[in-house]
């Protein structure tokens, strides 16, 4: 078989920079017999363009690390007795809540749809280009936890602070002691009117006393992530949203 020098020098330079130029016969065989060797190059530059923001998709998906995929396309709406809007849904798809570094606190029952729905933001989130960490509240006190106490505690919480959304799931199953509460506390802190984060939490507001050790932190843990925020009652017929806690900042 012989080889053509031309082809093999475009697969090379195409390894450097441009991986889909390798894929130049593809284009060829779409195109028409006429077009000009500018259309081709630009159908090239699209095929490129295209990959490299599939290839950047993927790795925000990597780094999210949510535990598995729901769509918001998959949430029956149905279940929250004409309570939840599609207009209202399609505001928060709109994910312009996280370009607002607004926050959303879910509370309603166990399956009640808040992970469901937290993961479909977020999978959103990130085909919009955004960055996003998907953290089990009690997983993530304990790597906070651990990465004190092996020195690397700056970088942790710098891949927390840099994230465009911050999720925080289950805030309700386990309580937290001292040193986690502090952590943990530090690492909403730090967010604060600079990325948003989404919470989910079967306990309302005034029974995160019994998560915390220390419960003088909870008031203002609370105060943040109420502080510009969508708070979400999901328990059925009173799901709703309101426009941060009224009373809270009135």
């Amino acid at each position: 078989m012989s080889v053509d020098p031309v082809q093999e020098q475009i697969r090379l330079y195409a390894k450097l920079r441009l991986p889909t130029f390798a894929r130049y016969p593809d284009i060829l065989r779409k195109a028409r017999p006429d077009a000009r060797f500018e259309e081709l190059l630009l159908e090239l530059m699209k095929a490129e363009t295209a990959q490299r923001q599939e290839n950047q998709n993927r790795k925000r998906l990597r780094t999210a690390g949510f535990p598995y995929t729901k769509t918001l396309d998959e949430l029956d709406l149905s279940r929250y007795d004409g309570n939840l809007s599609e207009l209202f849904l399609n505001e928060l798809v709109s994910c312009k809540f996280i370009s607002e570094k607004k926050n959303v606190v879910m509370i309603g029952n166990p399956g009640r749809g808040k992970t469901h729905m937290a993961i479909g933001l977020g999978l959103k989130a990130c085909a919009l280009g955004m960055s996003v960490l998907f953290k089990n509240a009690a997983t993530l006190s304990t790597e906070l936890t651990e990465a004190k106490d092996n020195y690397v505690l700056g970088k942790l919480e710098k891949r927390i602070r840099q994230a465009d959304l911050l999720i925080l799931d289950e805030m309700s199953y386990v309580r937290f002691d001292r040193f986690q509460s502090e952590l943990l506390f530090k690492a909403v802190s730090d967010r604060s009117e600079r990325g948003s984060i989404i919470v989910t939490t079967n306990l309302p507001f005034s029974q995160w006393t019994e998560l915390f050790e220390n419960t003088a932190m909870v008031a203002a843990l609370v105060d943040r992530l109420t502080f510009k925020s969508y708070v979400l009652d999901m328990n059925g017929d009173s799901y709703r949203l309101d426009q941060t806690l009224k009373a809270h900042h009135s």
